[in-house]
């Protein structure tokens, strides 16, 4: 199956465009593209001299963790019933049948990254899914991080209750315990020389062995300055990879940033400054981060602004000095970076997922909606589709 006749975005290393180009893919993966013409068959789209991008990537989601409008007995994205839980696995929350899947693909984002909620200092495991599928087991493309929570969110969840964190200090304190007796554990595992000598199974420790190891990111949900500052000192001292999630005061600190070589997912963009740490919000703030040379990703923190609403939010970033090439990279190449999925996404190139999406006019304008999606390979026409 292939589109032509197309103007190609890559998003590759190269940034490459292709004024007219064609792109061939088979059983979910790009097999090919090109310049020019191509073979025609049935079933091939034609472009029509359209914009075709890589599909968009929510980097931070709650989709499928609530119920549109049922309240709190559809809310599964916050076990407030302890303050340490890494061992919670997303995917046994998640409703693939949760209108926000079906609205992210009518607007062409084909994949998001869907994380627990902020009540919990650590909160559990972080996963990349495609918005297409009806079982979570089959749409999940990779656990990608642990899910960290700084500020206000966690001191007001425990204050009510009388319970540690209710400080800044308290909630560090338990990352921290957490990440020291982990890194303990692995060392009483390396060391057993028979299997009496191993210590007793610790679900949470072993959920945060692959982070101490490398393999999965931080994502450490911070809005203010200083909140931003003790994610970088906790990722120094555990060694973790890891990434700023809102990064609300980033603008204010950037040049910071851009020497700690970070990166940071910015969002919601479209909401008001509803609590103290907000403060400071300013539609300004990727585009000042990208300035700095700062890997931007932009998110849409769905259900805080509606999940449809990703390419406006992007829109508006533009108008407040993102430019148009950044803003693109925020969904897609950088996106997928972050997420540690860029292997099979963000760009389209040989080998990765057909992740595509198909736009006449400016993708990020208000009136804008994709003429066609690709997803794991299925063509998808929003209006006849959908």
């Amino acid at each position: 199956m292939k589109i032509y006749n197309a103007k190609i975005c890559t998003m590759d290393a190269d940034r490459d465009i292709i004024p007219r180009g064609w792109v061939a893919f088979e059983d979910g993966r790009i097999t090919a593209l090109g310049a020019g013409d191509t073979d025609i068959t049935d079933g091939d789209l034609n472009a029509e001299g359209a914009a075709l991008y890589p599909g968009f990537i929510d980097a931070h989601t709650h989709v499928g963790l609530s119920g549109c409008g049922a309240g709190v007995e559809n809310e599964d994205f916050n076990e407030e019933s302890e303050p340490c839980a890494p061992h919670l696995h997303i995917a046994d929350a998640i409703n693939p049948f949760d209108p926000g899947f079906e609205l992210a693909l009518k607007a062409g984002i084909t994949a998001v990254v869907i994380s627990p909620g902020s009540m919990n200092p650590i909160a559990g495991d972080i996963c990349a899914v495609s918005t297409m599928g009806k079982r979570i087991d089959k749409m999940i493309l990779r656990k990608v991080g642990i899910k960290f929570a700084l500020g206000e969110n966690p001191k007001m969840t425990y204050m009510n209750r009388d319970e540690s964190p209710v400080t800044r200090m308290a909630i560090a304190s338990i990352i921290r315990e957490e990440l020291a007796k982990t890194r303990r554990y692995i060392l009483d595992k390396a060391n057993a020389e028979e299997e009496s000598d191993l210590p007793e199974l610790d679900l949470k420790h072993e959920a945060l062995i692959p982070l101490l190891n490398g393999e999965l990111t931080a994502h450490f949900h911070c809005h203010r300055a200083d909140d931003i500052f003790t994610a970088l000192r906790l990722s120094k001292e555990f060694g973790l990879k890891y990434t700023l999630i809102h990064c609300t005061e980033g603008h204010m600190i950037a040049d910071e940033l851009a020497e700690e070589g970070a990166s940071a997912v910015v969002g919601p963009i479209m909401c008001d400054p509803c609590k103290p740490e907000l403060a400071n919000i300013t539609p300004a703030n990727a585009g000042i981060l990208a300035a700095h040379g700062i890997k931007t990703a932009i998110c849409t923190d769905h259900a805080e602004t509606p999940i449809e609403y990703l390419p406006i939010t992007v829109g508006i970033a533009v108008k407040h000095g993102l430019p148009f090439e950044k803003a693109l990279e925020a969904v897609t190449i950088n996106a997928a970076e972050i997420a540690g999925i860029s292997d099979m996404a963000g760009s389209l190139e040989v080998g990765k997922r057909a992740d595509l999406v198909l736009f006449e006019g400016n993708p990020f304008e208000v009136m804008s909606s994709p003429r066609a999606v690709v997803c794991g390979g299925k063509i998808i026409i929003p209006d006849r589709d959908i």
